[in-house]
């Protein structure tokens, strides 16, 4: 299998995922909503993840171009985004991934970010992977909701045809029916078998589509520690988790977001189940 390497101005050596390197985590709130909120969980997860076999990616979104309904909150623009995020990677010394969704957002982005995401949506996109691809970052793709698993290999062809040589595949989930999602772990499976790092997104992966009404997504974040439990078995590289003090008050996806105060018990459990996995050469 492949490794990738995320290179970032705040780390002294490149951070590899893939086979024999520790877990990844990409975990930060869904969307920036202030310097001050974002320096807060940034220092929080820096905190839980002291000691752990973990390497810390923090995650936030300065646009939330998807949303169901034009009445929700978007984020706080590219750039005051672009900005709190050069804060957070400055002032706690932690490379940062955002995702774009128009192509001519790459080059911006990437004068700040260490991986640039391509949200499940627009994995189909031909010149946004492109475009992420030619900025020579690190590029983690989220397979659509829509997609076979077999699929991925050609959204990372066209990152790679553009120049890209550090890709990261992503399970988020896949439509059930009209609204539900649903994660079928040979899915972790063949992603692996592309010959790419595999990152599993936990909080996603159990939103409901609008099922919470009133155009806003719902979810059921109680599925979150067992889904995270399994894919680490299956033997992922990453985990993906989007995190909030407070999710019933947080601008999008509170439904499907962890509490802070739960993020740290899940990574030791996490951990240790990794170390184990690895132990027996699963």
């Amino acid at each position: 299998m492949r490794t990738a390497l995320i290179r970032s101005s705040a780390l002294a050596q490149p951070l590899q995922v893939g086979e024999g390197a520790p877990l990844l985590l990409f975990s930060g709130p869904c969307q920036i909503e202030s310097r001050a909120h974002c320096f807060k969980i940034a220092e929080h997860l820096l905190s839980v993840t002291d000691g752990l076999p973990v390497s810390l990616v923090f995650k936030a979104s300065f646009d939330k171009a998807n949303r169901s309904s034009i009445s929700n909150a978007r984020g706080v623009g590219i750039d005051e985004g672009l900005a709190i995020l050069q804060e957070v990677k400055s002032k706690f010394s932690l490379p940062v991934i955002t995702d774009i969704h128009e192509s001519d957002q790459a080059a911006v982005v990437a004068e700040v970010v260490d991986v640039i995401q391509i949200p499940a949506f627009l994995c189909r996109q031909t010149d946004l992977l492109m475009a992420a691809g030619a900025t020579g970052k690190c590029v983690h793709i989220k397979k659509g909701q829509f997609l076979p698993p077999e699929d991925m290999k050609y959204a990372a062809q066209k990152v790679e045809q553009a120049g890209g040589k550090s890709i990261l595949l992503c399970e988020r989930g896949t439509c059930f029916g009209y609204r539900d999602l649903v994660v079928d772990m040979r899915g972790l499976v063949i992603l692996r078998d592309l010959g790419y790092p595999v990152i599993f997104d936990g909080t996603h992966s159990v939103q409901s589509l609008g099922g919470s009404g009133g155009g806003v997504s719902g979810g059921n974040r109680k599925f979150i520690e067992p889904l995270c439990r399994a894919a680490v078995a299956v033997g992922i590289d990453g985990i993906f988790l989007e995190c909030h003090e407070e999710p019933q008050r947080a601008p999008s996806d509170g439904l499907s977001m962890l509490p802070l105060a739960e993020v740290g018990p899940l990574l030791k459990s996490l951990s240790l189940l990794r170390n184990i996995e690895r132990r027996n050469g699963i």
